[in-house]
Formats: structure tokens, C-alpha cells, sequence
């Protein structure tokens, strides 16, 4: 229950992005049942191609904690980590990885990689993956359709009562 709980605040976070023109994607660390930070997608306005919303909140975490070093943190994130933000996990070491949507394209948790899986590195973390996939995935598909100029669902149900 409290991941799914911890999800929508990623997911108000992811909404943070859009409302800036970024990838809605959201993140948040969490330490004992609260949450320590938060982040979202802002490569593009940073300028910064690590500016990933996971990226963010590590580095909020560990600056508010004073520790590079983040052990028994979970970070919850809406989009499946990549293979650079699995990397900071790791040397963060969190120790559990909460994500909502898979990505097929670029995901490092099993959808084209298992970095966490890989027996040679030397920490590993505990995954849990879809939770709240549905409304995770939703929100990145209508970001996608208002940038292609596609209506969304929303825009489609709303003509539809009209």
C-alpha cells in the first residue's frame, strides 16, 4: 500500500516536468517511511543530459543526508530506470528500486538490460516494477501525443460528451 501511496507523489513530481516542457518522469527517495527528496526530469532546461528525475532526487538525498552514500533509501520513479541512473543507484546504494511504467526502449531493470541482476557488480538492489503502470504510462503517452498533436484521452472523452 505505501509504495502505490509513494508512487502518485512521484507521479505530482513527474507532473512538475511536463509543466516545464521535460519528459514527465518523477522520482522520490524515501528513508524509514518518509520522504527524504524529490526530483524530476530537467535535461533540457538544465541543459544537462544527467539531469534525469532519479538523478535529481540522489542528489537532493544525499546532499539533505551529507552522504554520497545512501543505504537503506528506496527510490520510487514513474519510467524504468536507464543504465545511467542504475549506475547512481548503485553507487548510492539504495537498497530497493520502485518504478511505475516499463520502458522498452531504454530500461536497465529487465526491459533491455538487468543491471541489477548482474552477479559481477557489487551491489545489488531489490526491484519492484509496476506499480501503478497504468496511470505511469498514461501520463508519458499523452505527453508524447500533445508533442506530436495528437489529442489525448482526456481531449477525446471531453468531444465526446460535448
Amino acid at each position: 500500500m505505501s509504495d502505490v501511496i509513494f508512487m502518485r507523489q512521484a507521479l505530482s513530481q513527474a507532473h512538475n516536468a511536463w509543466a516545464l516542457g521535460e519528459v514527465p518522469v518523477g522520482a522520490l527517495v524515501v528513508k524509514n517511511g518518509e520522504v527524504i527528496a524529490t526530483g524530476f526530469n530537467q535535461p533540457i532546461g538544465s541543459q544537462d543530459p544527467t539531469a534525469h528525475a532519479e538523478i535529481m532526487a540522489l542528489r537532493a538525498a544525499a546532499t539533505i543526508l551529507g552522504n554520497y552514500r545512501l543505504p537503506g533509501c528506496e527510490l520510487y520513479v514513474t519510467l524504468e530506470p536507464c543504465a545511467m541512473c542504475v549506475g547512481a543507484i548503485l553507487h548510492a546504494r539504495i537498497a530497493r528500486v520502485i518504478y511505475g511504467a516499463a520502458d522498452p526502449k531504454t530500461g536497465a531493470c529487465g526491459s533491455v538490460v538487468n543491471l541489477f541482476d548482474e552477479a559481477r557488480l557489487n551491489h545489488h538492489a531489490d526491484v519492484t516494477g509496476g506499480v501503478l503502470a497504468e496511470e505511469c504510462g498514461k501520463l508519458l503517452r499523452d505527453f508524447f501525443a500533445e508533442r506530436r498533436g495528437v489529442p489525448s484521452t482526456a481531449d477525446i472523452i471531453v468531444k465526446e460528451l460535448e
